[in-house]
């Protein structure tokens, strides 16, 4: 990140609302469908997901207290790190779009990103990003 910072080159985080498990949108119960792509997802999965939703939990504690949602927490929060970098979340929604877009309304004290880096900080998340197989082809 420095030397992107040094050379002026802009940074686009890859899925930014973490496969949507950012959203809010599910649980630590939530079993995914053989179909879903993060039913193979290491980080997704049975004790994994249960120990990742601590993450989770936590940014739902943001939302409340900012009276908005978990998409517009995490979006925002990324656009606080620095000017050049520019989360573009996906989505086939039109109504998630809309959401989504309130990211870049969402506005943080400097004691509030502090406090944020301290509790992030001290998340673990555990499981791999991609199935074992298609980890050693991207490097993740």
């Amino acid at each position: 990140m420095p030397t992107l910072e040094e050379l002026g080159i802009g940074f686009v985080p890859f899925s930014p609302l973490g496969k949507a498990m950012l959203t809010g949108r599910f649980n630590k119960d939530t079993k995914f469908d053989k179909t879903d792509f993060r039913s193979a997802i290491p980080r997704f999965q049975g004790e994994n997901l249960k120990h990742n939703m601590e993450l989770v939990e936590y940014v739902e504690e943001l939302a409340k207290r900012k009276e908005t949602t978990p998409a517009r927490i995490s979006l925002g929060w990324l656009l606080a790190q620095k000017p050049w970098i520019v989360p573009i979340p996906g989505t086939k929604r039109i109504e998630r779009i809309e959401e989504n877009i309130g990211g870049a309304n969402i506005q943080f004290t400097l004691e509030e990103l502090a406090d944020i880096r301290r509790h992030l900080d001290n998340i673990e998340i555990v499981g791999g990003r991609y199935p074992e197989d298609q980890e050693k082809m991207t490097g993740l």
